[in-house]
Formats: C-alpha cells, sequence, structure tokens
C-alpha cells in the first residue's frame, strides 16, 4: 500500500510523462480542466507500452487531500492561473514542484508559496499521442533543488522518488544555473523545430545545423554577461547532447504550434532577450525567430 499521495497538475506531455512513472511508487491524482481517460497508456524509448490507472481529477474541485507534493506541469502561461485554484483547496504549507520551462514562473512562485517550493529541471523528452496515450521519446536528466538553499533533504527524497520511478533524478544546490542551462536548451530546440515544424533530430542536419550554432553563438554571450557559468564540456555541446538524446522527440513548442495553443515565448525567449538588452548584446537571430513564433501563436 501506499504511503503517500502526489498530485499532478497539468495532464499534458509532461505530466502524463510524470504520472505514469510515480504511479508505480507512490498514489497518484492527475489533475486537469478537461476528463481525460482514466486508462492512459505511456510508450517507452524501447517500444514497450505501459498502461496504468490513473486517479483523475477537475483541478477546480478537487478531492479532500492532502498531497506529500503538488507537481505543477502546466505551460509556463497557465501557472499563475492553476497555482491560485490549486491554493484555494489545499493546505498552504504543501510542497510545490515546479516543472515549467523557462526562467519566470519559478522566482515567482518561490516568493508567493508559503511551502517548500522546488525546482525541477528536467531534459525527458515526452509528446501526447492522443488523451490516452503519451509517447516517451527520450530519456533524460531531472534535476531537484530550491531557490533559497533551503529544502536540501526535501529534494533528496524527492529526487530518490523519481529515480526508483523510473525517470533519473538528481538533487542538486545549484538550481538557478540548471534552470539557466536548460533555458538555454529550450531557447535553440524549441524555436527551431516549431518554426520550421520539424522533430529535434533534423536540427542535425542542414539548413538547421547552422542555424543551431548560430542562436548558440547568440545566447552564450548572454549567460556571460549574467555570470552563468556554462557546463563542462561548453553550451554547445549541451545542446546538442540533448538533441542527440531526444532526436525522435516533438518539442514541447511544436507540439503547441500543432495543436493550436498559444506557445512559451515569454517565458523561454523574453529572459534572454531582456537580460540582452540590460547588456547591450545585440540578438538578431533570436528576435527574428522571436517575431516568427508571434505570429503563428494565436492571439
Amino acid at each position: 500500500m501506499h504511503t503517500e499521495t502526489h498530485l499532478i497538475v497539468g495532464p499534458g506531455a509532461l505530466g502524463r510523462l510524470v504520472a505514469l512513472h510515480l504511479a508505480e511508487p507512490v498514489s497518484v491524482v492527475l489533475a486537469g480542466r478537461r476528463p481525460l481517460p482514466a486508462r492512459q497508456t505511456l510508450t517507452t524509448p524501447e517500444g514497450e507500452r505501459r498502461t496504468h490507472r490513473l486517479d483523475m481529477a477537475d483541478v477546480r474541485a478537487l478531492p479532500a487531500m492532502a498531497p506529500s507534493f503538488i507537481h505543477l506541469t502546466t505551460k509556463a502561461y497557465a501557472s499563475e492561473a492553476a497555482y491560485a485554484s490549486l491554493f484555494e483547496q489545499l493546505p498552504a504549507t504543501t510542497p510545490l514542484v515546479l516543472w515549467q520551462n523557462g526562467y519566470q514562473v519559478q522566482p515567482e512562485l518561490s516568493r508567493r508559496h508559503p511551502g517548500p517550493v522546488l525546482c525541477a529541471s528536467t531534459t525527458e523528452g515526452a509528446w501526447v499521442a492522443n488523451d490516452g496515450a503519451v509517447v516517451h521519446a527520450g530519456r533524460g536528466m531531472t534535476y531537484i533543488g530550491d531557490l533559497a538553499h533551503r529544502h536540501a533533504e526535501l529534494s533528496q527524497r524527492l529526487a530518490g522518488i523519481l529515480d526508483r520511478a523510473g525517470l533519473a533524478a538528481r538533487a542538486v544546490d545549484d538550481i538557478a544555473t540548471r534552470l539557466w542551462h536548460k533555458l538555454v536548451i529550450n531557447a535553440v530546440i524549441n524555436p527551431l523545430t516549431a518554426r520550421f515544424r520539424i522533430r529535434n533530430g533534423q536540427l542535425r542536419d542542414p539548413p538547421f545545423r547552422s542555424m543551431v550554432e548560430r542562436l548558440v553563438n547568440e545566447i552564450a554571450p548572454i549567460l556571460s554577461a549574467e555570470d552563468i557559468e556554462p557546463p563542462d564540456a561548453g553550451w554547445h555541446a549541451l545542446v546538442w547532447r540533448v538533441v542527440e538524446g531526444t532526436a525522435h522527440n516533438r518539442a514541447s513548442m511544436l507540439q503547441d504550434v500543432l495543436t493550436g495553443r498559444p506557445l512559451e515565448r515569454e517565458a523561454i525567449l523574453q529572459p534572454l532577450m531582456v537580460a540582452a538588452v540590460r547588456h547591450g548584446l545585440a540578438t538578431p537571430f533570436l528576435a527574428e525567430l522571436d517575431r516568427d513564433l508571434a505570429r503563428l501563436s494565436p492571439s
């Protein structure tokens, strides 16, 4: 019998990926704004199909519960509304885990939430096949930590649960740096795959390969100006490693383009563009891609 319950809010590709893995070691409730089938199937990167029956809930009318963790896996632009709805219904001291892209949601909700706030930075790749199925398209690593450096033990516990559930995870004390690293990955892969409607692996091919290089060359000086240390292998190697590991994946922004949903431009591109302006750095290619995505995003 499971001794704890995890509430996962946001049943998109990432939310269902996390839910279907966690459903083995803990109890899981998956909450969203529209009904989904309770039986959900995960296709692993190796092609194996696993089906679990998940407890589903409406985020606006949650069952009486006191979860051990709340995982917020909504899009960045939907996180504020989801958070407001949650904490009209749940204990305010419940640990909150933020899985959003970018670097806007995390500082804001870390300030607002009375309980512990952990941030998750992941390179797992997944996409939604249909209302009852998600594809785990590429394995990655999930780093867990908190911006205030107050919850190392809680981070260790959650990383252990995720690791046992089959999602490689590690607690870290430099999660802000990890989030910036993930932001670089997202700022390169998401705009290009969404703009040209290609899978991640196609970025290795002409003419996209040179676009990746150009974009990394624009972004790297911004991180340097912000005093963000690059990974040991450098920015280019970081991006290409994720492209390789998620070659068959449809990046989240491409999924949004294909389904007509709003794009996470503000969360992914704006922190970099604002920092570039602050430091007087030119980013013509980044700005061009941002304009292209604005045209693709529904108003």
